[in-house]
């Protein structure tokens, strides 16, 4: 999942709290920020959190951004009430990531020999 795409996961295990480590950066908490407003019931995205949103990402990347977390929402609350089991990424993730990081410890120790 995340790693595929180049997220370390000390990142990702910080993503519960990001407004607060200092793993993610300025634009990345204001996008976690902006999800959480749009996901999280009884917050909003006020017009600071817009204007924050605004200095780190044009408008086509905040309509991009905006319809991403928007379906995610759509889907999970879809999966959920007709009972759609969890495809368990993040353990699939969690899985082929120490898979990946075993061949490339064995790969490496070949190469010494």
């Amino acid at each position: 999942m995340g790693g595929e795409l180049g997220v370390p996961d000390e990142q990702f295990a910080e993503l519960a709290n990001y407004a607060e480590s200092d793993r993610f950066d300025d634009r990345e908490r204001t996008a976690l920020a902006y999800a959480d407003g749009m996901t999280i019931t009884g917050r909003e995205v006020d017009d600071a959190l817009f204007a924050r949103l605004a200095s780190h990402f044009s408008s086509d990347e905040i309509v991009e951004l905006t319809a991403i977390i928007a379906w995610e929402n759509s889907s999970s609350k879809f999966n959920r009430v007709l009972r759609v089991p969890s495809q368990q990424l993040v353990e699939r993730n969690k899985t082929r990531r120490a898979e990946r990081d075993k061949r490339r410890k064995s790969h490496g120790n070949a190469q010494k020999d």
